[in-house]
């Protein structure tokens, strides 16, 4: 998470900040308990990391394994089509300024080409687990080679009190293997999860949208503040530089920066998917578990309107972010987060409201969720 910070935001302290809030993401009981979510987030975001510094086939390979730990990897495939396509884009600017004669369009079809099979073959290194995973479902279900005496009767008693279908070779498949392109897993989800377009949207389910309207917030916000800062960026897709940027020899450090745009455009896909396609309540620890984006936004926003931690002295001497060392030296907090807490009435609204909810869905995340109470 740090290292990809560092590399995408140009920013060091931003990227600091960022990963002390990953240390206190409101996701933490399924960050620290044994669900697949702190497997997922590091494969992610070190692939993420490699794929940046150019490292395309190792990056494929963690990125995989990140589909093969939870099937939202596939989302990942965007930046293998996206991030090779700006370097492609990028060596062509350079050979149509620096290339002469057929050695040019050699350049281009070269570069185009290498573009062309390294998404593809990324592509298919990424979406192999899942893949994998319903061609074993297919075999298992729609050709079963087993027969019902063969399974072990607790088996058979579980699966009839949960409602559970069991193969067998001497019974007719399901409907859904009659489906033209016949998944395993959407079927699970509408049938057994109850997922699906709008069907959350339900008076009862209020408590779990405010329950994940602090997440839906950053992601919104994210958003917006991205395309107020950056609308042309936006509408170019980030792809190629606007006339104002083209005389900077390097892009504006920060939140802001252009190489975050992919980000931004993946962190909002997930929201509007896991807003209006799934159990809303699970959408913090998705988005906390799938992008950097959340705690880059929150960084930005402390950074922006705390004045305790900027740089320079504020004017109440009380308040400063100093802690006193055994020979009774005084140094500033190498955790600025940390320093923050003793101070939290003197902080500005903006980070009381951000830390207050990492830590207070942090803190509730393993009061509830450890005795079996509804949590996200």
């Amino acid at each position: 998470m740090h290292a990809l910070s560092r590399l995408v935001l140009q920013d060091r302290r931003l990227a600091l900040l960022s990963s002390l809030l990953y240390c206190i993401t409101p996701a933490n009981v399924f960050m620290t308990a044994g669900y697949s979510e702190s497997l997922f987030a590091a494969l992610t975001f070190g692939g993420l990391f490699l794929l940046e510094k150019g490292f395309t086939f190792r990056a494929c390979l963690a990125l995989g394994i990140a589909t093969a730990a939870r099937s939202n990897g596939l989302v990942n495939i965007g930046f293998l089509l996206y991030l090779p396509s700006l370097h492609a884009i990028s060596q062509i600017r350079v050979y149509r300024t620096t290339t002469k004669g057929h050695s040019k369009v050699f350049h281009y079809v070269w570069v185009i080409v290498h573009c062309l099979l390294t998404s593809l073959l990324g592509t298919a290194i990424i979406a192999l687990p899942f893949c994998a995973f319903q061609y074993y479902g297919y075999r298992t279900f729609c050709t079963p080679s087993v027969s019902l005496d063969r399974i072990p009767h607790a088996l058979l008693s579980l699966a009839e009190r949960k409602g559970y279908r069991v193969p067998d070779e001497n019974g007719p498949p399901p409907l859904w293997c009659m489906r033209p392109l016949p998944l395993l897993y959407s079927h699970i989800q509408d049938v057994y999860w109850d997922v699906g377009f709008l069907r959350y949207f339900e008076l009862k389910q209020i408590p779990n949208f405010i329950l994940a309207l602090p997440m839906a917030t950053l992601g919104i916000i994210a958003a917006y503040a991205y395309f107020q800062a950056n609308s042309e960026v936006c509408l170019r897709l980030g792809l190629w530089e606007t006339g104002a940027a083209k005389g900077l020899d390097k892009p504006v450090p920060g939140f802001f920066n252009p190489r975050v745009f992919v980000y931004v455009v993946h962190s909002t896909v997930l929201l509007v998917f896991g807003t209006l396609c799934m159990h809303v309540q699970v959408l913090t620890r998705f988005m906390a578990s799938s992008s950097p984006v959340p705690f880059w936004i929150s960084a930005h926003l402390l950074l922006l309107n705390e004045p305790l931690l900027h740089r320079r002295k504020t004017s109440n001497p009380s308040v400063q972010l100093q802690t006193v060392s055994k020979n009774g030296c005084k140094h500033t907090a190498q955790n600025p987060l940390t320093a923050l807490l003793p101070h939290f009435k003197a902080c500005s609204p903006t980070t009381q409201s951000i830390l207050g909810y990492f830590l207070s869905y942090w803190v509730l995340g393993l009061a509830l969720h450890c005795n079996f109470l509804p949590w996200t």
